[in-house]
């Protein structure tokens, strides 16, 4: 089973446990679905209306740490640690993976001094044991570490959860990918027609030199070609025929 199947398996676990839950009782359905281990997406349970009642009550807390889950990073945490409640263990990890995540949007090269700052790691080993035995093993990101570079060159990333306002952007980077797409088709076009009449010139230039070589073979052969100016019968001491050319 795929990650991606893996995950909206889970969704739907939590999406009809919250739609099934209310006030205090969403706290735990929030721990759990932040603590899960193969869940990497959070906006869907977000999204369901039960949590929105949490809103300016005493758990309001807690539905931040839903949506810092869904967008936000550990630095995000960091910033804001104050006024969240405190993260168990398991969220802690999984919101650190989120963030290598969050970082692999921009930059498919990840510097190790930028890494260990992002993720509150200390040395080298312990940054790469983490993204080998929590990332890569995880099937979340594929990669290379590169030791002597000092960076994690990323060919693989699972995508997180679109931020508010993101979407507008994406549907902008499309259409202007789809406009280039359009000119470069168009202008992939043309040079197809231009080659398509350099073809046929061509091949009426090389059929009108083929017929000027064949007139000029015919005109050299009608020169040289031999005609019988008359018949000689001689007689030197046996009969014989010569038969005399002129050109």
């Amino acid at each position: 089973m795929d990650i991606e199947q893996k995950q909206a398996e889970f969704i739907d676990h939590f999406v009809k446990q919250a739609s099934a839950q209310k006030g205090t009782a969403l706290v735990s359905v929030i721990v759990e679905a932040t603590s899960h281990p193969s869940l990497f997406a959070f906006s869907e349970i977000l999204a369901v209306p039960t949590f929105a009642e949490l809103d300016g009550t005493e758990n309001s807390e807690y539905l931040e740490v839903l949506r810092l889950f869904a967008h936000g990073t550990w630095s995000d945490y960091k910033s804001n640690s104050g006024s969240l409640p405190q993260l168990v263990p398991d969220q802690v990890l999984k919101l650190k993976q989120l963030t290598v995540l969050t970082l692999a949007e921009t930059n498919k090269v990840l510097p190790y001094d930028q890494l260990m700052l992002e993720l509150d790691v200390t040395n080298v080993r312990e940054l790469e044991d983490f993204l080998i035995n929590e990332c890569m093993y995880a099937g979340i990101v594929r990669g290379k570490l590169d030791q002597l570079r000092r960076c994690f060159e990323i060919q693989f990333a699972t995508g997180r959860d679109l931020r508010p306002g993101q979407l507008g952007s994406m549907i902008e980077t499309l259409s202007n990918w789809l406009g280039t797409s359009d000119n470069l088709l168009i202008s992939i076009q043309d040079k197809i027609k231009w080659v398509d009449n350099m073809s046929e010139l061509d091949k009426k230039h090389r059929k009108e030199v083929e017929d000027k070589v064949e007139e000029l073979k015919k005109s050299i052969s009608a020169k040289k070609l031999p005609t019988v100016s008359r018949l000689k019968l001689t007689s030197e001491g046996s009969k014989r025929s010569t038969l005399n050319l002129v050109e």
